[in-house]
């Protein structure tokens, strides 16, 4: 049976004080929705040199790998300024596009309540505002939600 090497076992020791860091930690939290998407944002505020973004545990620019969906994920914080955060996203349901958007509004939701003064500039960008549109059902006898079969003489 193979044994776990040391390497493994200071792997997991990181993990596992990061883990206890991030819990300790202070962070703004919101929520952004798309279609069926939903993303959960965490914001820490952060030292470093500029702000970091990941999505299920992956950096941001490998989770969405077309480039206008990665800049529309991370639209607020170019906004921002000199602001600097490190936001962590768990985000879930549809498809990658509207979990770009879902992203993009949790983002701009959490940075608003860090601080108030960012709300004008993202409410006049249109941040702050939901999306409302969805799939809407389909219906019995047709094809689709409003696409009918073909209409036959004989």
């Amino acid at each position: 049976m193979p044994t776990k090497t040391p390497a493994k076992k200071e792997d997991a020791t990181k993990k596992e004080t990061a883990k206890s860091v991030a819990k300790t930690e202070r962070y703004f939290y919101a929520v952004g929705r798309r279609k069926t998407a939903v993303a959960k944002i965490k914001l820490y505020p952060s030292k470093e040199e500029k702000s970091t973004l990941s999505v299920n545990d992956k950096m941001a620019d490998k989770y969405f790998p077309i480039e206008r969906l990665w800049e529309i994920a991370a639209a607020p914080l170019g906004l921002m300024g000199d602001s600097k955060f490190r936001v962590v996203v768990k985000v879930s349901g549809s498809g990658v596009s509207a979990q770009a958007e879902a992203v993009r509004l949790g983002i701009a939701r959490a940075l608003v309540i860090s601080d108030e003064t960012f709300k004008k500039t993202f409410k006049d960008m249109g941040y702050l505002t939901r999306d409302p549109r969805e799939v809407e059902r389909k219906k019995p006898g047709l094809k689709k939600a409003r696409k009918s079969p073909q209409w036959a003489k004989r």
